[in-house]
């Protein structure tokens, strides 16, 4: 079956590293420190979330301790500057948003099928946000930019991307990504730039 919609799950950075013990989309470590920390990179070919696999929880923990910087966990603040630089990349690019989750260490959106890939809309999701968290004074990382005053990104550099072929699958998606909030004791959320799905994902 043709893909109808997109479950897309962007991390914060240090949220999912290359070398997690449940598996990655990295094929290799960058870093030394984390390589030594957790070893090669674990990459897996499914496009389904792997969040749920056992695995070993203080290898994780050692190997986030080896990063750069500490890993990202939105504030309230920073969380409503993202979903503003979603909303307004949404109002400009007309993609259509079923669900939006925004988590203090990653987001899951439900996003219609667009005019170009699904990853190049997520990396166009993830610039204006982060172009929000600058304008803001809230970026993370603002207090550490590089020596050319440059800041690092807020985020993982790829995403997950589950694909949708069907109604039920879809419906099941937004479901998923509207209870995620209280899993983590948080409050319910509505963003302005979600629309309702009324059975047609194609924009």
């Amino acid at each position: 079956m043709p893909v109808a919609a997109y479950h897309v799950i962007i991390t914060n950075y240090g949220f999912w590293l290359p070398n997690d013990p449940r598996g990655s989309w990295s094929d290799y470590v960058r870093s030394w420190e984390l390589y030594v920390a957790g070893g090669a990179a674990t990459k897996v070919t499914t496009r389904r979330s792997v969040a749920a696999v056992p695995h070993d929880r203080t290898s994780r923990e050692r190997a986030k301790a080896a990063l750069a910087r500490r890993p990202v966990v939105f504030t309230g603040r920073q969380a409503q500057a993202v979903g503003a630089g979603f909303a307004l990349f949404v109002a400009r690019s007309a993609l259509r948003v079923f669900a939006c989750a925004i988590m203090p260490r990653h987001t899951h959106l439900v996003i219609g099928r667009a005019r170009y890939k699904a990853e190049q809309a997520t990396n166009l999701l993830k610039g204006a946000a982060t172009t929000e968290l600058t304008r803001r004074g809230l970026h993370p990382f603002a207090n550490a930019p590089y020596r050319n005053g440059r800041l690092a990104t807020p985020w993982a550099r790829k995403q997950w991307i589950c694909y949708l072929t069907g109604d039920t699958e879809i419906r099941r998606a937004i479901s998923y990504v509207e209870c995620n909030p209280s899993k983590e004791d948080l409050q319910e959320q509505h963003w302005s730039f979600v629309v309702p799905y009324d059975g047609s994902a194609n924009t």
